[in-house]
């Protein structure tokens, strides 16, 4: 039996957490999600997921934290991390990445080319 590609979406909005499910659930992927960062970084620790969508405004801890932790971890240290957010501004993107994301989505999400967006970063990671 193959083991299905898990992705982690932490992500506040329940709105954006059902819309990434909804888009990856009929590509094969199997989707857990988290509402902050610290739930995310639980997450990670407990799940092993194969990829992490990492919202970067969020109460409790944001996603620049939670990516620090992640990278930080040597569990996790290896798992993609990818910033999903609203703000197109250059200076989100740059931070995003010196948080230690490994790219980057900004919302809203384009729902025909996102599995492709995401697979790109799962084939990245194998290479």
């Amino acid at each position: 039996m193959t083991q299905l590609t898990t992705v982690l979406v932490v992500e506040d909005s329940p709105l954006n957490r059902k819309l990434v499910e909804t888009i990856l659930k009929p590509h094969g992927y199997r989707v857990i999600s988290a509402e902050n960062g610290q739930a995310g970084v639980e997450a990670a620790l407990r799940e092993q997921p194969d990829l992490i969508l990492m919202d970067v405004m969020m109460p409790v801890m944001n996603g620049y934290d939670a990516t620090r932790h992640l990278k930080d971890h040597r569990e996790t240290a290896r798992i993609p991390v990818v910033a999903l957010t609203a703000s197109a501004m250059p200076h989100e993107r740059d931070q995003a990445m010196e948080a230690g994301c490994d790219g980057y989505i900004s919302k809203p999400i384009d729902t025909r080319a996102f599995p492709g967006q995401i697979q790109h970063f799962l084939v990245r990671d194998e290479a």
